[in-house]
C-alpha cells in the first residue's frame, strides 16, 4: 500500500498559492456574472430539445475535472494558474445553478440562490485572505519552495529576480536547518545555482505587466489629493443610496395604500411569503439607513482632515454592507446588485491603498527628519 499512498508529511504551504486562490476567485465572480447576464439578455434559452436539457453546471463540472487532472498530468509550474482559472469557471457554473440543488421542484430562480452564491464568495474570499498572511519561514518549507524555482533552471527561463530569490531562500535555509541533510541540500544548491551564468532576460508576465501600467498611471493621474477627493465622493454617493432607498420605504408607509402595495409587489415576485419574511426586508431596510449614515459621515469627516475617524467609519460602513446587508440585498434584488457589490469592494480596496499611501508618507516624512537632524 506504500506505494499507492505515500506518506503524508507536514503541510507546506505552494509558492505562489495566494494568486492561485486570487485567480480562481476573480474566475468564479466574473462567471457567475456573466452567466446571469447572457441568460437575462438572452431570454433565458435551453440547450436541448424535448426531454433533453443540458444545463450549464455540466459545463461547470468538465471545467473542474479539467482543473484537477492538469496538475495530476502536467509537472509544469503554468499547470496552476490554468488549473486556478479552470476551477473558478468551474464552480462559477456550478454554484449558479444552486436553486435547482436544493429545491423539489428545481426552481433556478428560488430566491435564497444569490445570497447562498455571495455567501459563498465572501467565504472563498476569507480563505484567500488567510493565505495570503505571510507565513512563518522555516527551512524545510523555504526548500520546497526552491525545488519548485528549480523548473525555470530546466526550462532556461530563470530571471536575475528569481535567482536572486532562490538565493537567499537558500541562504536562508543554509543558515536555519536543523537537520543535516537540509543543510547538505541548501549548500549543493548554492554551489549548483551560485555561478549564475545562463539567466533569462527578466520578462515580466501579464499580472506584472498590469500592476506596472497601474502604478504608471496612478504615480501621473492620481495622487493621494485626487484619491482623496474620490473617495469622498465614492462613500457620499453609496451613503446617498442607501439613505434615499430608506426615504422611499418610510415614504411609502405614510402614503394611502403605500405599505400595502410595496408588500403587495413583495409577495407578488415571490420574496415575502410570510412574517419572517416581512421582517427580514424591514431589518434589510434598517441595516442599509445605519449604513449610509455611516458612509455620509466618513465623507464629511474625510472632506475635514479627520482622516483616522474617516477611514475608520468608511471601513466600517463598507465591511458592514459586503458581509451583511448585501446577503439581504441579494435576496430582494437578486443579481442586479452585482455591480453595487463590486462598486463597494472597489471602493474599499481604495480606502486601504490611500491609508497605506498615507503611512507610507509619514514614515518618509520622519526618515527625511531624521535625515536632517543628523547632518
Amino acid at each position: 500500500m506504500s506505494r499507492w499512498i505515500p506518506r503524508i508529511g507536514r503541510p507546506v504551504r505552494r509558492q505562489g498559492a495566494q494568486t492561485y486562490l486570487l485567480l480562481m476567485l476573480l474566475s468564479f465572480a466574473a462567471v457567475v456574472a456573466l452567466t446571469r447576464l447572457l441568460l437575462y439578455l438572452t431570454g433565458y434559452p435551453q440547450l436541448g430539445g424535448g426531454a433533453l436539457h443540458i444545463a450549464h453546471v455540466l459545463w461547470g463540472g468538465l471545467a473542474l475535472f479539467s482543473a484537477a487532472l492538469l496538475p495530476l498530468i502536467y509537472a509544469n509550474r503554468w499547470a496552476y494558474p490554468a488549473g486556478a482559472v479552470l476551477a473558478g469557471i468551474g464552480m462559477g457554473l456550478f454554484m449558479d445553478e444552486v436553486g435547482k440543488f436544493i429545491t423539489q421542484n428545481n426552481d433556478y430562480f428560488f430566491a435564497p440562490a444569490a445570497p447562498i452564491i455571495y455567501a459563498f464568495f465572501l467565504l472563498s474570499v476569507l480563505l484567500y485572505l488567510q493565505v495570503r498572511r505571510p507565513r512563518q519561514r522555516e527551512a524545510r518549507a523555504e526548500l520546497y519552495s526552491v525545488l519548485e524555482g528549480l523548473e525555470d533552471v530546466l526550462d532556461h527561463d530563470l530571471e536575475p529576480d528569481e535567482h536572486s530569490s532562490l538565493m537567499l531562500r537558500l541562504d536562508y535555509a543554509q543558515r536555519n536547518a536543523s537537520e543535516p541533510e537540509i543543510r547538505r541540500m541548501a549548500d549543493s544548491l548554492l554551489a549548483f545555482l551560485a555561478p549564475a551564468t545562463s539567466l533569462a532576460p527578466d520578462r515580466p508576465d501579464v499580472i506584472e505587466r498590469l500592476l506596472l501600467r497601474w502604478n504608471r498611471f496612478e504615480s501621473a493621474w492620481l495622487d493621494r489629493g485626487r484619491l482623496k477627493l474620490a473617495l469622498i465622493l465614492a462613500l457620499a454617493a453609496l451613503g446617498l443610496t442607501s439613505v434615499i432607498h430608506l426615504s422611499e420605504v418610510l415614504l411609502a408607509t405614510r402614503t394611502p395604500g403605500g405599505l400595502e402595495g410595496l408588500v403587495a409587489d413583495l409577495v407578488a415576485v415571490g420574496r415575502v411569503n410570510s412574517a419572517a419574511g416581512l421582517a427580514w426586508f424591514s431589518a434589510r431596510i434598517a441595516l442599509e439607513g445605519a449604513v449610509g449614515a455611516i458612509l455620509i459621515v466618513a465623507a464629511i469627516l474625510l472632506a475635514l482632515g479627520r482622516e483616522r475617524f474617516a477611514l475608520g467609519l468608511g471601513f466600517l460602513g463598507l465591511l458592514l454592507s459586503l458581509a451583511g446587508l448585501n446577503l439581504l440585498v441579494f435576496y430582494f434584488e437578486q443579481f442586479s446588485s452585482i455591480a453595487l457589490a463590486a462598486l463597494q469592494f472597489a471602493v474599499l480596496l481604495a480606502l486601504l491603498r490611500y491609508q497605506r499611501r498615507g503611512v507610507r508618507a509619514s514614515y518618509e516624512s520622519l526618515r527625511r527628519t531624521s535625515e536632517a537632524r543628523e547632518h
